[in-house]
């Protein structure tokens, strides 16, 4: 599909058959999850199909690598995060994506030699699960009709969320007024080479910042074992900075 693969999905959104509802309706809903959805959309704002990420930051490979990368992600699961690294000073590009059902990840030195490339039901099954995840930054998908949410505390909102036959529970920790503190959900993953399994997954949002009407996270920490101390000793892999975001 080709390096330019965001744009193709970017341009196909309006005809995607979006999820999203016309109109945010919160009656019925636990107080974090209004207090949440409020937050996250401002009164009539359109509702948004998709969005689409420019990003910078780290990711921890053998040791910690800068990236800048593009993001798409749709209210129909379909997902691509597309990526340029510097490895040892060396540059690598490549992708992650869910597209068509169907996950698979490629990664190329100097966009030619092969370097990581993976595909089938479990690297499918861990897409989805980050697609799900990943609906923080696409908020009109989490007020969805049919999501089912609970209250895990006072300040804990938690969305039952499926997409093709993989299911999660997304916890969003909140601010008084709303904002996302922090996420974690179940992931299908295989973090320490033991075999594939279920671990938390989720990190910390260090900041926020308004979109097209949308609020979302702007400044995350993330990985594997979240809550945990090996989070900090060795699931954390993932930090990054939005620098734009456009909603529709």
């Amino acid at each position: 599909m080709g390096w330019r693969l965001p744009d193709r999905l970017w341009r196909e959104t309006r005809s995607a058959g979006a999820a999203a509802p016309s109109a945010l309706d919160t009656e019925g809903l636990p107080e974090p999850a209004r207090r949440y959805l409020t937050r996250a959309m401002a009164p009539g704002v359109p509702p948004a199909s998709a969005v689409r990420l420019s990003m910078h930051g780290e990711i921890r490979l053998k040791g910690w690598c800068r990236f800048r990368a593009e993001q798409v992600i749709r209210a129909d699961g379909t997902m691509v995060w597309q990526a340029r690294v510097r490895v040892a000073g060396l540059p690598v590009r490549g992708y992650d994506r869910l597209v068509n059902g169907r996950g698979a990840m490629r990664w190329r030195l100097l966009g030619l030699v092969p370097v990581a490339s993976a595909a089938g039901p479990d690297i499918t099954r861990s897409a989805i699960g980050r697609v799900l995840g990943e609906r923080i930054w696409l908020p009109s998908a989490l007020a969805a009709p049919g999501i089912a949410w609970r209250a895990g505390n006072a300040d804990t909102a938690v969305a039952a969320l499926s997409l093709l036959g993989e299911s999660t529970e997304l916890a969003l920790t909140l601010a008084a007024d709303g904002t996302v503190e922090s996420l974690a959900f179940p992931r299908w993953g295989d973090p320490d080479g033991r075999g594939y399994r279920y671990e938390t997954f989720g990190g910390f949002v260090d900041r926020s910042a308004t979109f097209d009407g949308y609020t979302i996270p702007v400044r995350v920490r993330v990985g594997w074992y979240f809550g945990s101390p090996r989070f900090d000793a060795e699931g954390e892999f993932f930090r990054a900075a939005i620098d734009a975001a456009v909603l529709r």
